[in-house]
């Protein structure tokens, strides 16, 4: 992915080695699996959070200063990857936005290692990159990156450009209103029914990832040979279906709340390859 010396964001807020306040449960194993179970379980990630701030099972620790070690340097490679794909990001939307007679409001990415204070609760690298309509801002432990590749074999910098313009996508869907309006219609529902609307949810996401690498391509020129690839490696490995086999050895459709591997690589490339906003209504599609 072709990125270095392209203009970097200054919607970049670094929290790492900042301490942070409150209760916050710990990053052991207990909490990853508590955190994993809850989600594919198809508990809202807000409530979860919320949860585990206001009643943390045994070995919860007050929070204190961050792990021991100065934060990385503003200007390590990842953090300027980072700034430069937010940029990438509001490149894009900006434009798109100002095509249809609306102005973007740009989200704030907080970098942070291990645990983070948000609007939407106190959380830790467990849960993973997330994005909190409450302040509209993305959560990134840089370490997910790692995971990414070690745990679910997706390296490469595109298949993390990915994730951070998934989340894009979500303060997208903020921004349009649709987050409150299925929110609000979760609530009236049964956990199958609600989950079903998150997965529509994610998978517009991931739907408007691939608008931004259409039209960030276009503008940019950016992707290499194997980007695309990666990104799909990187959609696969985080499906529903994928996911609850390695933690639980058998799959729930009905606690599905992101969508299948097949579902999110499809949706994706369908960004990826129309660039046309109007085509990512999956709260519509008969076939997802």
């Amino acid at each position: 992915m072709r990125w270095q010396g392209d203009r970097e964001s200054d919607n970049v807020e670094d929290r790492r080695g900042i301490p942070t306040t409150g209760l916050v449960v710990g990053g052991g194993v207990g909490t990853i699996v508590l955190m994993l179970v809850a989600l594919l379980l198809g508990a809202d990630p807000q409530q979860v959070l919320r949860q585990l701030a206001n009643n943390p099972p045994p070995g919860a620790a007050p929070a204190g200063p961050a792990a021991p070690g100065a934060p990385k340097p503003a200007d390590d490679p990842r953090t300027k990857f980072v700034k430069v794909v937010l940029a990438d990001t509001e490149d894009v939307w900006n434009s798109l936005f100002k095509a249809n007679g609306k102005t973007y409001e740009e989200p704030k990415l907080v970098l942070f290692r291990d645990r983070v204070e948000s609007a939407c609760g106190l959380a830790n690298s467990a849960v993973g990159p997330f994005y909190c309509p409450g302040d509209s801002k993305v959560y990134l432990d840089l370490s997910f990156f790692d995971e990414l590749n070690r745990r679910f074999q997706a390296p490469g910098e595109f298949a993390e450009a990915y994730v951070i313009a998934h989340e894009v996508g979500h303060h997208i869907q903020n921004l349009l209103g649709t987050s409150a309006r299925i929110d609000a219609q979760r609530r009236s529902l049964g956990k199958e029914e609600a989950n079903a609307l998150s997965v529509r949810m994610e998978l517009q996401a991931d739907f408007y990832a691939g608008v931004w690498a259409y039209h960030a391509q276009k503008m940019k020129n950016m992707l290499e040979s194997g980007d695309v690839e990666a990104a799909l490696r990187a959609a696969t490995a985080i499906g529903d279906d994928k996911l609850q086999m390695q933690a639980q050895g058998y799959v729930v459709p009905d606690a599905f709340t992101h969508g299948t591997s097949e579902q999110r690589v499809r949706w994706f490339r369908k960004g990826l390859e129309t660039g046309d906003v109007r085509q990512g209504d999956t709260f519509k599609a008969d076939t997802l």
